[in-house]
């Protein structure tokens, strides 16, 4: 990233400076300044109206839950940007991600980023530092976004061609075209990322962004996003990152995670897991049915959920298994990680961060010792418990999750529970349909958001 401030910006080299941040879905916000109006605010902050938090996929406000501030007056909310994150976005155009602070200069608890800053101070309060990395996944159809959306996102050609083998090279060359562009555009705004193939489903994609500080790597998890959406509207295609956008494969965000003391991985043992990791896994465990709400934030989320189909469907966990919800990565001094395999490609990875660490939290300030590993199939087994498998259940569960609300703050939790359940009201008041395996009101409200 770069290290330009705003006394050594290049005024006349730059037409506009656009302000960046995630609401709670994961949609990429914020507004574009004059270079002078930046300039003369950047130390103080920007005025936002508090609505970007209150507002639904559908554009309707909510009500009826926490977060008093909102409920009052629709009062503004401080934008005070991380001069670390400026880069230039585009000739003329430099972006810059914040945070959202209250007028009285405390942070905006609900703020996505704030919550994810608060739980890596956490781990390094336990004398431990945090590396994360993602895996993104998308789906790319031919037409353009205008032409999906007069087709109500439905029936659209997946780009490259119908072959949905992961790993596919004869892909067509359109997308290979596509994912060239992307690197590249990721390379010039200094983004670095490690590899991108082709998924399971027909037109799918996985991008691998390199490892990183955790709030480094949620940065550039928004950014790239951003940047396969401009790519697509460039070339005339477009990309998804709803958790099924047909109906048939989803898609997925595994978050892989280690710790390290004094320049050490702490999760490497020589005979397995080490201490920290059991504990990190036992927390993990302990809090994964409400996780489940944050990192399966949606309606269309819970369709994945198919035993057999790849996603993790019980609360379980294994060395090197990947039909375990966290799969342990052991024997390697450098390499030795935990992947948290539930995330769905619509969680707002700032969110699941928090979410994850909070749990990693737990596990090592308790030493909670996991279960025994599943070392068979973690599928169809009727003696293992499951994941929640609604978006109502899991949010009642992490509105009964101590351990969450210790960590992550009442403020944030009850107001998320209120959102989820909004959301399933939403869909049985607005014409979702519980029986079909791809509602159209789905495909309106997730298609482009988050």
């Amino acid at each position: 990233m770069s290290e330009i401030t705003t006394t050594s910006m290049d005024q006349d080299a730059v037409h506009t400076v656009r302000l960046e941040a995630t609401n709670h879905e994961g949609s990429f916000l914020g507004k574009n300044l004059a270079p002078k109006k930046f300039a003369a605010n950047a130390g103080s902050g920007f005025a936002f109206a508090d609505l970007l938090f209150g507002l639904d996929l559908g554009n309707v406000p909510t009500f009826g839950f926490a977060y008093p501030d909102w409920r009052g007056h629709l009062a503004d909310v401080q934008f005070r940007p991380d001069m670390s994150t400026l880069v230039q976005w585009e000739p003329g155009l430099q972006s810059v991600i914040g945070d959202y602070w209250q007028a009285d200069g405390t942070p905006v608890g609900i703020c996505p980023r704030n919550l994810a800053r608060k739980l890596v101070e956490r781990v390094g309060s336990l004398g431990f530092t945090a590396t994360v990395a993602v895996e993104i996944e998308a789906t790319l159809f031919q037409e353009s976004i205008h032409e999906a959306r007069a087709k109500g996102y439905r029936d659209l050609t997946p780009l490259g061609g119908s072959a949905g083998t992961a790993y596919h090279l004869a892909k067509s060359k359109d997308w290979i075209d596509y994912m060239s562009a992307v690197s590249r555009r990721l390379d010039e705004i200094g983004i670095e990322w490690e590899a991108w193939s082709d998924e399971d489903a027909a037109g799918q994609v996985e991008l691998n962004l390199t490892p990183g500080d955790p709030i480094l790597v949620c940065d550039a998890w928004a950014r790239t996003r951003q940047v396969m959406r401009e790519v697509a509207f460039e070339l005339g295609h477009t990309v998804t990152f709803m958790a099924k956008p047909t109906a048939g494969y989803g898609q997925a965000s595994h978050v892989n995670l280690s710790l390290q003391r004094d320049g050490v991985n702490a999760f490497y043992a020589e005979d397995g897991p080490s201490s920290t990791m059991r504990h990190a896994i036992g927390g993990l465990l302990a809090t994964m049915q409400g996780a489940t709400s944050i990192v399966l934030p949606q309606i269309t989320s819970y369709r994945r959920l198919v035993d057999l189909s790849g996603p993790p469907t019980t609360v379980t966990w294994g060395i090197s298994n990947k039909t375990t919800a966290v799969r342990a990565v052991c024997g390697h001094p450098e390499y030795s990680r935990l992947e948290y395999r539930v995330p769905g490609a619509d969680a707002n990875l700032y969110l699941a961060v928090a979410a994850i660490l909070a749990g990693v939290c737990a596990g090592l300030d308790g030493s909670i010792e996991p279960p025994q590993p599943v070392s068979d199939m973690a599928w169809c087994a009727p003696d293992l418990e499951r994941l929640p498998d609604t978006i109502t259940k899991a949010a009642a569960a992490l509105e009964a999750d101590p351990i969450l609300r210790e960590q992550l703050g009442d403020e944030f939790v009850d107001y998320w529970v209120g959102t989820r359940r909004w959301e399933w009201m939403q869909f049985h008041t607005a014409g979702g349909d519980p029986f079909a395996e791809l509602s159209e009101w789905e495909s309106t409200r997730y298609f482009e958001f988050p």
